[in-house]
């Protein structure tokens, strides 16, 4: 790990009800359950090549399912809108891992606030090789935390509904499966905080 970090596997719990910059949040190295350790901090603008990176490497269907829908390469645009991010109202967490001295973007979880200010939509993606580790669940705990940390009453999540890793992972978070009504190949997810 050559990023420094502030625990081994837990955020610090300082008072997160104004967030204007990505320094503002805790940073951390996670130890996942295989052992390995990842570093997951706030994802900045400076990010823009490591997310467009971890986009270009997911594969079809995980992009797919992602951003519900099919996507090629990341457009400049898309990969502006996800890193550069305003962070009172967004929130996004990436996991790093390193490889031969190489940084490289494993997970990100993210939330964007709701017009009402009390809810907010969620997502959450880990690249296919660091699955089944914890690593989704570890990035969506903290998203969880300091969404609720800021006053934020309601998270949700919408999937398709054949996505059963995120429903094995909302499940285990305390998330309420809903089909959705408009549209019965998709799901929402709701966890009141």
């Amino acid at each position: 790990m050559n990023e420094p970090s502030s625990s081994s596997g837990t955020a610090p719990k300082e008072a997160l009800t104004t967030l204007p910059s990505p320094a503002d949040l805790p940073r951390w190295v996670q130890t996942l359950s295989d052992g390995s350790q990842v570093f997951i901090r706030a994802l900045m603008k400076q990010d823009a090549e490591l997310e467009r990176d971890f986009i270009r490497l997911l594969s079809p269907e995980s992009r797919r399912l992602r951003f519900l829908g099919q996507i090629g390469e990341p457009s400049d645009a898309l990969i502006r809108s996800l890193t550069d991010l305003d962070y009172r109202h967004e929130v996004a967490f990436i996991a790093v891992a390193y490889h031969g001295g190489k940084k490289r973007e494993v997970g990100v979880s993210r939330y964007s606030l709701s017009p009402d200010g009390t809810s907010c939509e969620c997502a959450v993606t880990v690249a296919e090789e660091w699955r089944h580790k914890g690593l989704g669940t570890a990035l969506m705990r903290h998203l969880i935390d300091v969404a609720r940390r800021r006053g934020i009453r309601t998270m949700i999540s919408m999937d398709a509904a054949e996505n059963l890793q995120m429903r094995e992972l909302a499940a285990e978070l305390g998330f309420v499966r809903k089909v959705d009504p408009q549209d019965p190949t998709q799901v929402i997810y709701r966890l009141t905080l």
